[in-house]
């Protein structure tokens, strides 16, 4: 029989397939010796984001750039349907525009936060979208194109702006991405109307003088010479600028400041884009206002109808009612209609600026929180979180004044869900943050253990949903000049392996460095019962069924432990491994470990086996292969 022993030693295997550690590993070279270590430097000091674009859309942008003469005023043709090829081309463009002045309207940002990135989040997500229309075959039709663009906005969408763009893009393609509707003038100004409907009914509290406004006169605005493709996109483009100027006089935030809403001037962008493209009218450039050196005085809020049958009801809020979550907090989510209308209660319980965008069964959420914990357990509760993001905003609460290092040293932090686990991380010298089962801990709770932890600290989140906690907390600690590496474990076996090659002697960018490649080098998988019907990847799960699951990922439903486990462990070393971790459950089968020691000396006798008591309660034995 395998027999406990110490912490697993990583094999000399490198991390070679999973991308996410070798971002983690670049952005560690060359990084300031102050502030976290976690991908990105903290938002108070960087500079204007660095946008990444696949060489496809690159070439895609670059294409229209040089094919249009944006700078040379040329006018070919006007369109009178805006069909595959013009949506195409309308987001490429858009997303140039909007790379071009994003640190303008990054300028503009203070509602409802003044953090300063309105524009870059407009211009990653449709970055997100024309990303996903150049996937698309050459031949793709005009539905397959606007369902294209809706998805790749609503999977990318970033921040408040960017959420609601998504919304905007969503309701279009619900019209003009219909079979057999030909998107002429009188077809889009419909659209239009729908459009800002759907995205005013996605905000939990409209508040006007936003973007929601500027959408609004848009899509009220009669077409200029007639309901032809260029009068209307004309017409909704003019309107626009007009309502963007009239937001200083609906929100005394923009007003105090001298500035015009930022998220509307994205979205004026994003309809001078669509106008050039159905004109062939390409402009020297794309305007945003500039600060007022006179701030104008506020009047009373004032809302545009919206034409189409669309009804937008006295939703809205004046801006003092709208108040301030200390975290920004966003994930996409597979869950039900019903499900997300308790979410959206729940949520707007917790916080404000909430917006939750999207359908079918995919959901984009946006809220601002104190309590970044709830607003992601609200989210389990209703389904399957991913790609979770925290970001502290400016007015970050803390517990008394700016958080101060107690104590110098070196330190790692580990978050686990079980007391064999516990015991585990403790003896390889991590201080503990012991969350309830199937929950995150909060920010305050982690915030703490890092400065306790030493003035350079390593954190192992152990859990997909705690890992932008972890982010969070570490972007809050990490003001006080604690150096921070959060890596990016998804799972205790990888936290355990990192935590096996720690060690204090080395400088600090070179321990974190061995660490991640340490956990990036260890697969990992896991046996959990079902607790209800789900359709899974491996197919329609009942409640009792015996998951198998590798990186997340459902691979196998069985209806015994033991073999599920032998299972999903073969997969696992079809791609080699040197060593085979179990960490055992309370509701673990006697007679795993032996049927995993005979299975690996039969099959694979040069493969070392460890096991432990993890004591967890939700899965019967966690798998690690490095």
């Amino acid at each position: 029989m395998p027999k406990p022993g110490p912490l697993p030693q990583t094999s000399q295997t490198e991390a070679t397939g999973n991308s996410k550690w070798y971002r983690c590993l670049s952005a560690l070279i060359g990084r300031s010796p102050k502030g976290p270590h976690r991908g990105r430097p903290s938002k108070s000091s960087r500079p204007l984001a660095t946008v990444r674009i696949s060489p496809r859309t690159r070439s895609t942008l670059d294409g229209l750039s040089d094919k249009d003469n944006l700078a040379g005023n040329t006018e070919v043709g006007v369109r009178e349907i805006l069909d595959a090829a013009g949506v195409r081309h309308w987001c490429g463009l858009a997303a140039d525009a909007l790379g071009r002045v994003r640190g303008e309207i990054d300028g503009l940002n203070v509602f409802p936060v003044p953090d300063g990135d309105t524009g870059t989040n407009l211009h990653l997500t449709v970055l997100a979208a024309a990303e996903a229309l150049a996937e698309l075959p050459p031949g793709a039709d005009a539905e397959r194109t606007w369902r294209a663009l809706a998805q790749g906005a609503l999977l990318g969408a970033r921040g408040n702006s960017g959420v609601i763009l998504s919304q905007v893009f969503l309701g279009l393609a619900d019209v003009l991405g219909k079979p057999g509707v030909i998107a002429d003038g009188q077809v889009l100004d419909e659209a239009l109307g729908y459009a800002a409907a759907l995205a005013r009914t996605a905000v939990a509290h409209p508040v006007e003088g936003t973007i929601l406004s500027v959408l609004a006169s848009a899509a009220a605005a009669p077409p200029t010479g007639g309901p032809t493709l260029a009068g209307v996109v004309r017409a909704a483009a003019e309107a626009a600028r007009a309502a963007l100027s009239r937001t200083p006089e609906q929100l005394d935030v923009l007003a105090r400041n001298g500035v015009v809403d930022a998220g509307g001037a994205g979205l004026c962008v994003v309809l001078d884009a669509l106008v050039a493209v159905v004109t062939e009218e390409f402009p020297d450039g794309y305007a945003v206002p500039s600060r007022a050196v006179a701030p104008s005085r506020a009047v009373a809020p004032s809302r545009a109808a919206v034409p189409g049958g669309y009804d937008l009801a006295d939703r809205s809020v004046t801006a003092g009612e709208a108040g301030g979550g200390g975290y920004e907090v966003m994930y996409l989510l597979d869950a039900s209609d019903d499900e997300v209308t308790v979410l959206r209660r729940t949520l707007d319980g917790l916080g404000d600026s909430l917006v939750v965008v999207g359908g079918d069964g995919l959901w984009n959420v946006h809220v601002h929180v104190d309590d970044v914990g709830a607003a992601i357990e609200a989210g389990l509760a209703a389904g399957r979180p991913r790609r979770i993001r925290v970001t502290c905003l400016h007015d970050a609460p803390h517990a008394a004044g700016r958080p101060q290092a107690p104590c110098a040293g070196r330190g790692v932090v580990a978050v686990t869900d079980a007391d064999g686990l516990a015991t585990l991380f403790e003896s390889g010298g991590a201080r503990i943050v012991r969350r309830e089962p199937g929950a995150v801990p909060p920010v305050a709770v982690l915030v703490e253990a890092i400065l306790a932890a030493g003035d350079e600290v390593t954190v192992l989140p152990n859990d997909p949903g705690v890992l932008a906690v972890a982010e969070a907390a570490a972007e809050r600690a990490g003001d006080s000049g604690v150096r921070i590496a959060v890596l990016p474990t998804e799972a205790s076996v990888q936290g355990l392996a990192a935590l096996a090659v720690h060690d204090e002697l080395r400088r600090f960018d070179d321990d974190v460095i061995a660490m991640m490649r340490a956990a990036g080098a260890t697969r990992s998988g896991h046996v959990e019962i079902a607790e209800q019907e789900a359709v899974t990847s491996a197919g329609i799960c009942q409640p009792d069924d015996v998951l198998g699951l590798i990186e997340g990922d459902v691979c196998v439903i069985g209806a015994d432990v033991t073999e599920t486990a032998l299972h999903i462990l073969g997969r696992m070393l079809a791609g080699g491994g040197e060593l085979v971790t179990l960490i055992m459950g309370r509701t673990a089968p006697p007679g795993l470990t032996g049927a995993v020691e005979g299975r690996l000396r039969a099959e694979r006798p040069g493969v070392e086996l460890v096991f432990y008591e993890g004591g967890q309660e939700r899965r019967p034995v966690l798998i690690g292969v490095e």
